[in-house]
Formats: structure tokens, sequence, C-alpha cells
């Protein structure tokens, strides 16, 4: 028997906030997705399948399923990389469907009270606020740099008191570098004939873990004549909050930095981190049924290049200097899946004298990061993880290279805690690093200076 009325159901999944019953009536239930997704072939459980999730969501609409702890856990479990819409022949916009679901979740506070004062803390009174986001990173660069952070690992001392803690604290990122900030950018002005005005997504954890790819970033840009631009009043990009659910938070952000790129009047805007860029390609959806944005919205997104698509778009100078080594390339999920941006990154790779790109046996299946997933669901993620570090292992490749901040993140735990003698040693490198590297190798210190 249904502890929640019929109608009330079928009320709140006819929603505008809901899945919309044509997109799930797209799905056939083929099964093409099965293999492609991570945590069925992990769980091997039809429950864990964008198949079964799929059928779920449908479930509720029609009123034959409750939602409850168990129901909510297997959408909890999805690592929304989106996998299954390479796969799927019907088209079914799964990434769109979850996110609509997992907005259910958050608006009828499926949560429990602890998870919900986190959400609020970090992702509402922290995340959006570069400042407050800062002084957070400073703390973190206190630890690190102090030598309390190898200390702790050196003794397993975390890992007696709370295991879980221990995981998370696996994952930190690197945060003793001097950060980024937006006004860095007006030192690269474009090299030779401007052949355009690009706007940077700096992001919220971007700048801050890496700030190295972001210089990188802007460096590349304007050694190919771009002058390159970074408003300092942008803010998060709200993916993760579309992500979790928290769709007005998400939305708020997106009208934000919609109105702080657009006053730039930029060619384009550059993101080099592929799950936000993602997400500013798709705020058009986001914003459609605003009257005040929905045109600007779906404008911006026509302006959103990942830094690869655009480099090759536009034509790069062939790099000179020889790296020497082998690499091998992790496709970052909503690169692929999402942006169905494949080729590019592989373009830049090869151009590059001296570096051999070995490829791995599944390069495009998800590490496990998926944004906050390796800290919400750290089995199934450290599960990936080591699926994933075993295809790397194997390549023998001296390092691997990603697009995105939590693949680079979760990558550089991977060969912390999985490290094989024919394994990548060095930190985990951006692509854009790598032709960064290249430049400078061949140009000296001008090239760096700039």
């Amino acid at each position: 028997m249904l502890s929640t009325p019929r109608s009330d159901i079928l009320s709140r999944f006819a929603g505008k906030e809901g899945p919309e019953i044509d997109e799930l009536s797209l799905c056939v239930h083929c099964g093409f997705c099965l293999n492609a997704c991570p945590t069925y072939l992990d769980l091997g459980l039809e429950t864990d399948s964008p198949r079964g999730r799929v059928y779920l969501m449908r479930a509720l609409h029609e009123g034959r399923v409750n939602w409850t702890p168990r129901v909510q856990q297997h959408f909890d479990q999805c690592l929304q990389c989106r996998a299954c819409e390479t796969a799927c022949p019907s088209g079914v916009p799964y990434g769109r469907l979850m996110e609509a679901t997992r907005t259910e979740m958050f608006t009828q506070d499926r949560w429990g009270k602890r998870q919900r004062l986190a959400w609020n803390l970090v992702m509402r009174r922290i995340l959006p606020y570069p400042k407050r986001l800062e002084l957070a990173f400073l703390g973190l660069r206190a630890y690190q740099k102090s030598g309390l952070q190898r200390l702790v690992r050196a003794t397993g001392i975390l890992a007696r008191i709370s295991p879980r803690l221990a995981e998370t604290e696996a994952l930190a990122p690197d945060a003793t570098h001097p950060f980024f900030i937006p006004t860095d950018v007006r030192r690269y002005a474009p090299r030779g004939e401007q052949r355009g005005q690009v706007v940077m997504l700096t992001g919220c954890i971007m700048p801050l873990s890496f700030p190295a790819t972001h210089h990188a970033t802007a460096r590349v840009l304007s050694r190919n004549g771009f002058d390159v631009l970074a408003t300092p009043g942008q803010r998060c990009c709200g993916a993760l909050h579309a992500h979790g659910g928290d769709i007005e938070t998400a939305r708020d952000l997106a009208r934000h930095d919609i109105d702080a790129f657009l006053a730039q009047e930029p060619d384009a805007i550059i993101v080099n981190s592929a799950g936000c860029g993602a997400h500013m390609k798709e705020y058009g959806h986001l914003l459609r049924s605003d009257p005040a944005y929905a045109e600007k919205a779906a404008h911006f997104s026509t302006l959103v290049r990942d830094i690869h698509e655009f480099l090759v778009g536009a034509g790069f100078d062939a790099p000179q200097g020889s790296l020497d080594r082998s690499i091998t390339y992790q496709d970052s999920c909503h690169l692929v899946h999402a942006q169905k941006v494949t080729t590019a990154p592989r373009e830049i790779l090869s151009a590059i004298p001296g570096l051999e790109l070995v490829e791995m046996a599944h390069p495009d299946r998800c590490c496990g990061s998926a944004g906050l997933y390796s800290i919400a669901q750290k089995k199934i993620s450290r599960s990936l993880l080591r699926d994933k570090m075993v295809d790397v292992n194997a390549t023998g490749a001296d390092q691997v290279c990603t697009a995105n901040p939590g693949c680079m993140v979760q990558l550089d735990a991977g060969i912390r805690l999985f490290s094989d003698p024919d394994g990548p040693s060095g930190a985990t490198a951006h692509a854009i690093d790598l032709l960064d590297e290249s430049y400078h190798l061949a140009e000296g210190d001008g090239y760096a200076d700039r």
C-alpha cells in the first residue's frame, strides 16, 4: 500500500522540477546502457543501472513505487557520468532526468538532518563565495605545509580514529601553491596579432588546488593570439549544486555568472574543467523558464568552449619542446559523454614532440570521482578507482593526464593508494599543462614570464 497518496506523487512528478514523462518514455529498455554503466558493472544490480533507474523514475511518476530510503539509495549511487548517454540508441537525456530526480529528493527534504546541515554550510555558505572558500583552503594549506599531513599519513592514526575520515583526507587536494586570482590573467596579453578576446572561468576549486593549470591555460591562449580576461565578479558555476538537486542555488549562480561574463562581451568563454563546461553549456536548459534570463542563458551557452575544443577549432601553433615521456589519457566523463569532446585532447597531446600517448583499455570509464561522489559513496568510488588504476598501470605510462580537477585529485589518490612499479609515479597532469610545458621548453623563460 502506498504511504503517499497517488495523487500527491503524480502532482509532484508532473511539476516543472520533476523528470518529464516524454523524456522518460524514450527509454525502450534495450540494455545497451548496462555495459557502459560503472555502478551496474560494479554492483551487478538492475536497479543500479540507467535502465533500472529510469524504470524507478517512471514507477514513482505513476505511483507504483513508494519513495523509500532503499529507492533513494539507487539514485544516490549513480555517478552521473552519463556514459549511458553515449551508449543509448534512443537518445535518453539521462543526465537531465537524474538531475530532475535529485531535485525532487532535495525539495521534498528526503535527506537526513546532518546531511542537510553539511550541505547548507559547505555548498551554500562557503563554495559560492570565493573569499570564504579561500579561507578554508588556507587552513588546508597550513595542515599540509606544517608537516602535519605527512605525520598523519605516515602514522595511520587517522585511520584508527575514523576510517571514513581517513578516506576523505586521502582525497585532499594540494593547497600549498599560491592561489590563482582572476586578475592574474591580465599579465597574458595576446602574442602577435590578436585573434580574439576570451574570458576564462576561474571557478571555485581550480584556482585554489590547480593554479598552475589556470596559468598554463592563460599562457597557451595568449601564445596563440588571444586576449585573455577573467572577471573578478564570477563565482562557482553551480554544477555540483545541480547534480545534488539544489536547483535554485544552481540557478542563482548561473544568473550571477551570466551577467558577469557577458558584461565582458567575449568571443568565447573558455573552461578547463570538464564538469563545469558541461554544466555551463546547459545553462539554456537550466533557465529555460526564466523570462528574464532564458534568452541570455541560451546565448551564454553558445559561447562556452572547452579549452581543448577551442584550441583545435581555432588552430594552435605546433609546440616544439620535446617532453620525452609516455603518457596515458583518462577521458573525463563530462568531457567525453556530456560535451562529446574526445579527439581534441588527443590531437593536442599528439602534437607535442617526444610525447608518446599510450591508450588504456577503457579510457572513458569513470575513475569514481564524480564531484562529491568520492566522499558520499566512498566504497563504490574506491572500487572504481582500483579498477581504473589497474587500467592505468597496465599501460606502463610515465604519467597520466586528464581534463578535470576532480579526476586529477582522484587519480593522484589512486597513484598513492595503488602504486605499481610499472605505473605512473608523478602527479597527474591536465593535458593543457603538457602543451604549456612544451612551449616553455622551446621558448625559455620569456614564455614562462608571460
